[in-house]
C-alpha cells in the first residue's frame, strides 16, 4: 500500500503543524500558554485500516521562536518511510485565535486555527488531496494540547474511490 503511505506522510505533516508567516502580538498569557510546550516530545500509535496494523513512532522538538510564536520540528517513522515536518504556532491578536503552518517533506503545506475550549487548544484541519494513482483522498487531522503537559494528534485518511480509511491516534509526552 505505498500510495496509502504517500497519504499518511501528507496526513501525519497536516496534523503535526507548520511553517510559516504567521501575524502575532501575542499578550504575556498567551506567550506563557505556548512556551510550556517547549521541550522534547515523544510519542507512538499504530495505523489501523491498512492491510495490518502497522506500528510507527513520532519525535517532536518544540522551541522558542522570535516574537510571540513557538517552532516545531517532527520526524515520524513509519515501515521503510521518514515524515519530517516543521512550523510555527502563534497567537493573532487581530483574529483572537491560535494559529499554525506547517510544511513537510510529503509535500504538504497547510494552515490550521486553534480553538480554546478549558485547558485545551485543538486544531482542526481537513483537506482534500490526489494519491499517486490521480485518486481522491480526504485528510481529517486535529492536534490537541492540553493542560501544558500533552499533545495528542489524532487523523484520519479516506480514500473516496474504495471508502478505505486510514486511522491513527498519537499520544506525545514530554521526554525531558
Amino acid at each position: 500500500m505505498t500510495t496509502g503511505r504517500a497519504v499518511l506522510a501528507s496526513a501525519i505533516g497536516a496534523i503535526l503543524l507548520g511553517a510559516g508567516a504567521l501575524p502575532s502580538q501575542a499578550g504575556p498569557n498567551e506567550l506563557a500558554l505556548l512556551s510550556a510546550y517547549v521541550g522534547e516530545w515523544s510519542g507512538a500509535s499504530v495505523l489501523q485500516g491498512g492491510k495490518a496494523p502497522e506500528p510507527f513512532k513520532c519525535r517532536l522538538t518544540v522551541d522558542k521562536g522570535n516574537q510571540a510564536r513557538i517552532n516545531y520540528a517532527g520526524r515520524c517513522t513509519l515501515v521503510n518511510m521518514n515524515l519530517s515536518v516543521s512550523g510555527t504556532i502563534a497567537f493573532d491578536d487581530a483574529s483572537q485565535r491560535y494559529q499554525a503552518v506547517m510544511s513537510s517533506n510529503a509535500g504538504f503545506k497547510g494552515l490550521a486555527v486553534g480553538q480554546i475550549q478549558g485547558d485545551k487548544i485543538t486544531f482542526n484541519l481537513i483537506e482534500k488531496q490526489t494519491d499517486r494513482a490521480g485518486n481522491d483522498v480526504r485528510i481529517g487531522s486535529s492536534i490537541i494540547l492540553t493542560g501544558n503537559s500533552s499533545i495528542t494528534v489524532d487523523f484520519q485518511v479516506e480514500f473516496n474511490n474504495s471508502g478505505n480509511l486510514l486511522t491513527a491516534s498519537v499520544p506525545f509526552s514530554k521526554s525531558g
